[in-house]
């Protein structure tokens, strides 16, 4: 997992950049165009993908900035 961390860092930094950008766009006006579908199912259901796309994001870049092999056991 040490030579991925920066892979998985990136890959969640991506996810939650896209859905921070997508929904800031939307307030706008403005959509990316190949996240058009998400929007396809109603701007609710747009809305809630978008924000699971930012959390899921900050779920990997802590998983994969978080060294489990050092903590002891309670």
């Amino acid at each position: 997992m040490n030579k991925n961390k920066a892979i998985y860092t990136l890959v969640g930094f991506i996810i939650a950049g896209l859905g921070f950008s997508s929904i800031i766009l939307s307030l706008v006006g403005a959509k990316l165009s190949f996240l058009v579908w998400i929007d396809a199912w109603g701007a609710l259901t747009g809305f809630l993908i978008k924000l699971i796309m930012i959390l899921s994001g900050i779920v990997i870049i802590y998983l994969a900035r978080t060294d489990f092999s050092g903590e002891e056991p309670v």
